[in-house]
């Protein structure tokens, strides 16, 4: 890939997806807890803020919020978190959200047994009303980015955030922008939009212009339609060769995909997960991280964002897929000690992790 460089560009990494207020009942259930812990998160935003974070990249958000004390809120952790909001698209707010509101996320992070549950509130958001006009794209990509990221949540969001991610990838292209997506498929938002069918015909359009393809274990299966060999319905088991097929069909399909990669985690509870990833690129072929066993997890969500951005940091670095795929999964391993959708990683701690090493660093 054709990367800009650093002094020619504005940002190191555009995203352009839903920022939520996250709701944390911590240790309680969301159906009897008197308190909860507020936290910004999205899927596409998170890799923008662990890129500035954790890895120091200048980032900033395409988003829209309703300009009431709720997305005021969301810009105060936007802002903590260190990324631009020159392109977040402020929306007059009604009073009562008839027209157009902000999104919450109650997130309850499981223990033991007991899974993670996600309650979204977020139908009629500002996010979901972007489309292709919302935006002078050329506008924003001429002032020179170098990657460009979304997903599949953002484009699952409505019938008009499709277009938009489009949109905005055929700009990114024309200005030599790199292009990321993560798959990321959620059945809740589907459900009433067409299902996984509808879901497929979306992500199978929008992967013609993406240059990094990223989804986890189930995401290729349930956003594009491709089968893994030798993995149950639940994607229990790791079949590694049966992931390596299936990335030859997705990249023999869309010849266009300069990298794939797959975060793969062995769920043995919610609290104990197995964890690791394989990247693919047409010098290395399929390349496998290293494996981190039993991963004491205090909170998951987010892990697959943070892997997305500790691998991108590695590529903008120029160092080689094998090196940045191990900086993905480092980053992700470490997220999930933490509560929150975002990064309180270190680059040090990263580093030191995806070297062999544990995440303690001395001071």
């Amino acid at each position: 890939m054709n990367l800009r460089k650093p002094e020619e560009s504005t940002f190191d990494l555009l995203s352009m997806g839903e920022v939520m207020l996250r709701l944390d009942p911590g240790e309680k259930r969301i159906r009897n807890s008197r308190s909860f812990t507020a936290w910004e998160g999205g899927g596409e935003y998170n890799v923008a803020r662990g890129l500035r974070r954790c890895f120091g990249k200048r980032t900033s958000v395409i988003t829209a919020l309703a300009d009431n004390d709720i997305g005021r809120l969301i810009e105060d952790f936007i802002l903590q978190g260190g990324v631009n909001t020159d392109f977040i698209s402020w929306r007059e707010y009604d009073g009562i959200g008839r027209s157009v509101r902000n999104g919450l996320n109650f997130t309850e992070r499981g223990y033991g047994l007991r899974g993670a549950l996600g309650v979204s509130d977020r139908a009629n958001s500002a996010a979901s009303k972007i489309d292709e006009n919302s935006y002078d794209w050329d506008s924003i990509f001429s002032r020179g980015i170098r990657w460009f990221h979304t997903g599949g949540i953002f484009a699952g969001l409505s019938h008009t955030t499709p277009g938009a991610v489009i949109a905005a990838m055929k700009s990114a292209k024309s200005h030599g922008t790199v292009i990321s997506y993560d798959l990321n498929y959620r059945p809740s938002l589907w459900k009433g939009n067409g299902g996984i069918q509808e879901a497929q015909r979306v992500n199978r359009e929008i992967a013609k212009y993406v240059d990094v393809m990223i989804g986890n274990e189930e995401d290729f299966t349930q956003s594009l339609g491709f089968e893994v060999e030798g993995v149950s319905q639940e994607f229990t088991g790791i079949n590694i060769a049966g992931y390596q097929k299936m990335v030859e069909k997705v990249v023999s399909e869309f010849p266009n995909l300069s990298i794939v990669a797959t975060t793969l985690r062995e769920v043995k509870s919610a609290s104990r997960n197995d964890w690791s990833a394989i990247a693919w690129s047409k010098e290395t072929g399929l390349l496998q991280s290293k494996s981190y066993k039993d991963v004491e997890v205090l909170d998951r969500v987010g892990s697959g964002d943070s892997f997305a951005s500790g691998l991108i940091y590695g590529v903008l670095e120029g160092l080689n897929l094998g090196q940045s795929l191990e900086l993905g999964v480092a980053h992700g391993a470490l997220v999930m000690t933490t509560p929150g959708d975002t990064s309180t990683a270190t680059l040090a701690e990263v580093q030191k992790l995806a070297s062999g090493g544990n995440a303690r660093v001395e001071r």
